[in-house]
């Protein structure tokens, strides 16, 4: 005779001990359901928990409830009859065991007419919350769930123009965070595609730009996973967009869609008050081409309304200092709602 087994919760996010329960429970039943619930007011999508509880727990059946319903008995008198009718609509066969790791199990699989089984009520084997991750998830990365954590990874993207230290500065924050860096895939285009064919600045089109940016993002995106809580990445789609305009003498209506189709967390917008040093590579020296650039990436910035830094300041240890900071608010920023997921 086939055993059923059911758990819900909100998984917000879900993470190992969440895992434990589940684990726990496939042991002890032929058949498991996991019902994600989840409402509009809340700080991480429920779609996304789903998804997310849909890859971590392959082997149940991972459903989602997306409903204003009250969430605690003192919400309604008849909290209980709600909640057994709404879990009955969507497990209509009979329930075995219901798995829970708080005491409420006890009342809810007496509605259910099933066996209740508490896990780790004590959160003795794994204590985390979703509330602790949600406050600041990179304290509590290695306890979100892998699925989980590409929607709590914060990214941070230094703009600029040339020679502003973009590159030296990424490398720094990397090793300082202990993570890793997107290079500028740019500039080995540039060096490999361009140069290797060109004289330097001449034959860039359209098609260059939006191959280089592409390239770029599936590369970040290959990045992402192997990365941790802060991923830094040395320029974007928008430093493209803005060299296209400077290349082309036009902007590019489809690389400047591209650009504000994924952008960073927050960015890290670097002066032009920093001397220019030619590395044979560098197009753009004369200071007011410098100050364009400047300008016209922060005039995107803007424009997408996105959160960003100046770095300014003639001195390395300066700029190295304000960037370190901004990387530790972000890195240590609570989840805000309707942000992640």
């Amino acid at each position: 005779m086939t055993t059923r087994g059911f758990l819900l919760g909100k998984f917000m996010p879900p993470h190992r001990g969440h895992l434990f329960i589940c684990d726990t429970a496939r042991r002890m039943v032929d058949e498991l359901t996991v019902l994600v619930c989840s409402t509009d007011d809340e700080p991480v999508s429920g779609k996304a928990r789903y998804l997310w509880m849909q890859e971590a727990v392959p082997y149940a059946n991972v459903l989602h409830l997306h409903r204003d319903l009250p969430q605690q008995p003192e919400d309604h008198p008849d909290f209980w009859r709600i909640w057994r009718e709404v879990i009955r609509e969507f497990h209509p066969e009979p329930i075995d065991r219901v798995f829970a790791g708080e005491p409420y199990g006890f009342r809810l699989a007496e509605e259910l007419g099933a066996e209740p089984v508490i896990i780790d009520p004590d959160r003795e084997a794994f204590s985390v919350s979703g509330t602790a991750i949600r406050d600041n998830p990179a304290a509590h990365w290695n306890d979100l769930a892998a699925p989980a954590r590409s929607g709590f990874q914060k990214r941070l993207t230094i703009l600029g123009p040339e020679s502003t230290g973009k590159s030296r500065l990424a490398a720094h924050l990397a090793e300082k965070f202990r993570t890793r860096m997107m290079p500028e895939y740019g500039r080995a285009y540039d060096v490999y595609y361009k140069q290797s064919h060109h004289a330097k600045g001449t034959h860039w089109t359209g098609e260059d730009l939006m191959v280089l940016a592409e390239t770029h993002a599936a590369m970040r995106a290959a990045l992402s996973p192997l990365a941790g809580p802060l991923l830094i990445e040395d320029t974007d789609a928008i430093q493209t967009a803005v060299w296209a305009e400077h290349l082309l003498g036009e902007p590019l209506p489809a690389l400047e869609r591209f650009a504000g189709e994924d952008p960073a967390d927050h960015y890290l917008l670097l002066s032009p008050d920093t001397p220019w040093a030619d590395d044979g590579v560098r197009y753009a020296g004369a200071p007011e081409t410098r100050q364009w650039f400047f300008d016209t990436a922060k005039a995107r910035l803007d424009a997408l309304e996105l959160s960003y830094d100046v770095i300014s300041g003639a001195e390395w240890e300066k700029r190295t200092a304000d960037a370190e900071r901004a990387a530790e608010a972000l890195l240590t920023a609570p989840v805000v709602a309707g942000h992640h997921g």
